[in-house]
């Protein structure tokens, strides 16, 4: 994937014009070209996600995840993207959404230290306007209290409504069960609840 270059460091910003179809994402291990991963459809829609790199001469640069709305002649809104924050590290991508919504992850480093936690971050996003109505975090501390969280790969479970997160972090996430390296975290009512997940390391 060709990064897109951006002057700006945006935290959420409403662009009027698409970023472009459907693209791969680098994670911070492995590089993935997995269309389920970075794309995904609700009310007619497909949705992507990737990021584009700023450059700075006094900073280091950011990784902004930037999530796209294709338009088509199923979707009744037109073209349009949105920019989150930026990582101070290549940031792992995922996407998930049906009807009641668009639901990414990615993972964040807020720091260009090299000691610096790496969490994973969590929004909801309506398809119709791109605005992010839930944010969450989830972080995994290392005996140092850093967080460690290097993958999210999101997917809805049979219901609809439960968002099911499974990677790999080094630490404890709170409140987990069982122990090792991965983990699944799963959110009951994501799109419409605030609920904490239970989460289960392995």
């Amino acid at each position: 994937m060709h990064p897109v270059k951006s002057t700006t460091s945006l935290a959420v910003a409403l662009l009027l014009s698409a970023c472009g179809g459907p693209a791969t994402a680098e994670s911070l291990e492995t590089a993935t070209d997995s269309a389920a991963l970075t794309s995904a459809f609700s009310q007619g829609c497909t949705f992507s996600i990737t990021y584009q790199q700023t450059s700075s001469t006094s900073h280091p640069p950011l990784f902004e995840p930037v999530i796209t709305r294709q338009a088509s002649s199923t979707c009744p809104w037109p073209s349009a993207s949105v920019v989150l924050a930026g990582s101070y590290s290549e940031p792992g991508l995922s996407i998930a959404a049906n009807d009641l919504g668009v639901a990414v992850s990615y993972t964040y480093k807020y720091s260009p230290s090299g000691s610096s936690g790496v969490y994973l971050e969590l929004r909801h996003l309506t398809p119709d306007t791109l605005s992010v109505v839930r944010s969450t975090t989830l972080s995994a501390h290392d005996e140092f209290r850093f967080s460690r969280v290097y993958r999210g790969e999101l997917s809805l479970l049979a219901d609809g409504t439960t968002l099911q997160v499974q990677g790999t972090k080094y630490g404890t996430i709170p409140f987990e069960s069982g122990s090792g390296s991965n983990y699944i975290a799963t959110y009951p009512d994501f799109f419409t609840s605030t609920t904490n997940p239970t989460v289960v390391a392995y």
